[in-house]
């Protein structure tokens, strides 16, 4: 047993948890939400919404970008603003976040299900094909923990049949696949910010795309439908969808020291690789080309490990994990016969470990020695 490892065993108790994420706010997070209740615009209004948007615009190659409160409602925006409703179809990946889902089913359309690669545990494309019907309107890759999806096949196939694409970007900020951002290939794309995103506002999201019409009706939507130049004059069912200025005010913080935070992401990924060589373990694999944010450092434990119990022995340590994602096709409200081989291995097996930007080499070292020790006994 190596030292570290031994230490860690004799008391297990005394150490510190490190927990899976805890947002970084060294920037100037305090300063900006301080400005903002001394001028006392801290609803919805305030020039910290634009400057965060504009920002998030240079960060992510966008043209547009509006905020909302959540991730789940950027997607539903994004949904209702194409015009999606009851009788219509959404193709979406079973392995994925539930909000995902959850937004299809909120405009009363179908959510059709598809299975991922064994790879990179992304959405597959011959899958999304096999599954098109004439219902289908809505195309629904999920970049997962920072990969991105196969965004040209993607694409094709929703040219050829005359679809629409909204990219799930909610674990891909700073995501990039052939030098192109995370949400850039389809007609919409939607960010979450979250306290475990890589930039976080607390709770929000974004709805960003490159067309200005469509970028015009997510803002008309998302303030109740009001004319933009008529007030109290609502030009169709829309919803209080806004972000607070204090909200966006921590975002544009956060969003000024996003390089940073990406390069210390990447090379908290780079180290776990390297002190978790040799273990039975299996890391997500991102396709050739694609940059990685390493939104959180996953893995695959071996097959026929108890999954809990070494969560459990990891925990002891002091070292807390949790696992990756239940396909939505298992959940009660939306259970299939229809079986996802590759979803349903990599949904049983996951498990993502500590993963924010302020983790030390030391404390890297000693959740891969925890991984190390809980295997054994497992």
């Amino acid at each position: 047993m190596s030292g570290l490892a031994a230490e860690i065993s004799e008391d297990r108790s005394t150490a510190p948890t490190i927990p899976v994420y805890r947002p970084d706010l060294s920037g100037r997070e305090r300063e900006y939400v301080l400005d903002c209740i001394e001028s006392s615009w801290i609803s919805s209004v305030g020039r910290y919404i634009s400057r965060f948007e504009e920002a998030f615009c240079r960060a992510a190659n966008f043209k547009h970008a509006a905020s909302v409160p959540n991730g789940t409602i950027a997607l539903h925006l994004a949904l209702h603003a194409l015009g999606i409703g009851p009788g219509d179809e959404v193709i979406v990946p079973t392995f994925t976040y539930i909000a995902s889902v959850n937004s299809i089913a909120m405009t009363g359309a179908t959510p059709v299900f598809v299975d991922c690669r064994p790879d990179d545990w992304l959405v597959h494309p011959e899958d999304i094909e096999a599954k098109i019907t004439p219902r289908t309107r809505v195309l629904m890759p999920v970049h997962l923990y920072g990969a991105v999806c196969d965004m040209s096949a993607i694409r094709r196939l929703a040219d050829r049949h005359g679809l629409r694409v909204v990219e799930d970007c909610a674990e891909a900020l700073g995501s990039r696949r052939d030098g192109a951002h995370a949400g850039t290939f389809g007609d919409i794309a939607t960010f979450s910010f979250y306290g475990n995103k890589t930039v976080t506002t607390g709770e929000g999201g974004m709805v960003a795309s490159n067309d200005p019409a469509l970028d015009d009706r997510v803002r008309l939507l998302k303030c109740q439908g009001q004319s933009p130049v008529k007030r109290y004059w609502h030009e169709e069912l829309g919803f209080n969808y806004r972000m607070t200025n204090i909200c966006a005010a921590i975002g544009l913080a956060q969003i000024e020291r996003l390089p940073e935070i990406l390069r210390a992401k990447h090379q908290l990924g780079l180290l776990y690789r390297r002190l978790l060589a040799g273990l039975p373990v299996e890391f997500q694999r991102p396709a050739a080309g694609v940059e990685s944010s390493e939104w959180l450092v996953t893995v695959l434990l071996p097959h026929n490990t108890d999954r809990e119990r070494v969560m459990k022995t990891m925990g002891s340590f002091g070292v807390e994990t949790r696992p990756v994602f239940y396909c939505a096709h298992e959940m009660p409200m939306y259970r299939r016969s229809e079986r996802f081989p590759h979803a349903e291995d990599v949904s049983a097996r996951g498990i993502s470990l500590p993963s924010y930007p302020g983790l030390t080499d030391a404390d890297v070292e000693r959740v891969a020695s925890a991984l190390r020790s809980a295997l054994r006994q497992c």
